[in-house]
């Protein structure tokens, strides 16, 4: 499992809720809950995050 740098975690932020996200594993999380009252999670794949609304990675 590869870990994000700092410095990129400092930048990144959820798309839809617009908070700061955390890395658990392989997926971020968002520091907010979305609007279903959960956090939203984002995976990693090959070290890059898909930072798409959920709607749009099932698709």
């Amino acid at each position: 499992m590869a870990r994000m740098s700092d410095a990129l975690m400092a930048v990144l932020r959820c798309p839809v809720t617009g908070s700061a996200l955390i890395q658990d594993g392989e997926e971020l999380v968002s520091s907010a809950n979305g609007p279903e009252g959960t956090p939203l999670r984002y995976p990693i794949e090959e070290g890059i995050a898909l930072l798409l609304p959920p709607e749009r990675l099932n698709s």
